[in-house]
């Protein structure tokens, strides 16, 4: 770990007490404003739509100005969206609200970035691991931002207009923190080069399929019972305190590995950590369908937490072998639009079915990606049962 990644480690970790935040509180602000309870989670959909129309532009931000200006510009838009959120709950006005968390998204699909930027500040030996321990910084926004939603729940006149706020100052500090990274120079591009192959091409490359469906469809898995946890909890009769001390391990248990997963994947290989995530998102559904008391919800989250970890670890590290680096800002927004897709699929139909069909239910469907996740690692095994551990 250098001055940098230290940095960076310390801006994934602001950029995850926005994004924890938003996930404790959008659903539940959402069910008091919202004109029907299904449309509950639309603010968290909003948040990732967000993300996704913004892959695009963030890439071209990216390539044209380089890392530390995007990221800048990110942080930007987040200060500017949590005021917009604050006064949207105050004005108790749902559409506003969503206006707000799509804004918000340009945040994070900048935020999605700063994992490849941190491969960018170690040298070649140690990316996978540059790229855990960053990932390790997220934390701090595990143990800040649900107990920063509890903190702040009933400042004001209007529930959860305090916690907006204070993602506001959040907001600064990580401008503060980003002006601090030292980020290689954007090369000069020569008039008339190409940028490398061909999106096309690239993407058809088994390796790029692989990587994209573990981070795409570990996202999907995670975030489909993340979004779904605090609704769940509150039709249990769990108060907010619970679903706030079950988001916070939950995402402990996203982030607390990072300090070792890269030594595991340089271990035991991409492939054991790939299989590993699947086991353990079986294990939580598994936890999930034996209850409802908080231990069991606690228990299933922490796992599934984990689970993600490594498979956006371990698929983060295989994606890096991809691209060349003429190439990393298309291929790194395509891997990224691909993870808001799911994620926007997986929004929306939590808030649905947790209102509508019930958490058992979404446990069972929550089946679906994982099962596909572990075809397609099985898939690339088979494509070279020769192949050394990636």
């Amino acid at each position: 770990m250098n001055r940098n990644l230290w940095l960076m480690a310390a801006a994934q970790g602001l950029f995850l007490t926005n994004n924890v935040l938003f996930v404790a509180v959008n659903g539940l602000v959402g069910l008091s404003l919202a004109p029907q309870t299904w449309m509950a989670t639309l603010p968290i959909l909003g948040y990732v739509v967000g993300g996704a129309i913004s892959t695009g532009p963030v890439a071209s931000s990216q390539a044209r100005w380089g890392r530390k200006a995007s990221f800048q510009i990110g942080v930007a838009v987040a200060f500017v969206s949590t005021l917009l959120a604050t006064y949207a709950v105050i004005d108790r006005n749902f559409w506003l609200l969503i206006v707000a968390t799509v804004i918000a998204g340009y945040y994070q699909a900048n935020g999605q970035l700063y994992r490849f930027a941190a491969a960018e500040l170690a040298k070649p030996e140690y990316r996978e691991r540059a790229v855990s321990l960053v990932l390790a910084g997220g934390i701090v926004g595990g143990v800040l931002g649900p107990n920063l939603a509890q903190w702040t729940q009933h400042l004001g006149n209007a529930p959860f207009a305090g916690a907006y706020a204070a993602l506001a100052v959040i907001a600064l500090i990580a401008m503060v923190v980003i002006s601090m990274v030292t980020f290689p120079p954007v090369p000069p591009r020569k008039h008339g080069t190409s940028g490398g192959r061909p999106l096309s091409v690239i993407m058809r490359q088994p390796v790029f399929i692989v990587s994209t469906a573990a981070a795409a469809l570990g996202y999907g898995v995670m975030n489909i019972l993340m979004a779904a946890s605090p609704i769940a909890m509150q039709v249990c009769g769990h108060p907010f305190r619970d679903a706030a001390l079950v988001l916070e391990w939950h995402v402990i248990g996203m982030f607390a590995p990072g300090f070792f997963t890269g030594h595991l994947i340089k271990r035991f290989g991409v492939i054991a950590i790939l299989s590993a995530g699947v086991v353990l998102n079986l294990l939580c559904i598994a936890i999930a369908l034996t209850g409802v008391d908080v231990m069991h919800f606690l228990i299933a989250m922490f796992l599934v937490g984990v689970g993600w970890n490594f498979l956006f670890t371990a698929g983060t590290a295989l994606s890096l072998k991809a691209y060349q680096p003429e190439e990393k800002d298309k291929v790194q927004g395509a891997i990224n639009f691909c993870v808001f897709v799911v994620m926007m699929i997986t929004s929306f139909s939590s808030g649905a079915l947790v209102t509508t069909q019930g958490w058992t239910l979404l446990n069972y469907i929550s089946l679906i990606p994982i099962a596909l996740t572990g075809i397609a690692v099985l898939w690339y095994v088979m494509l070279d049962p020769t192949r050394k551990p990636a």
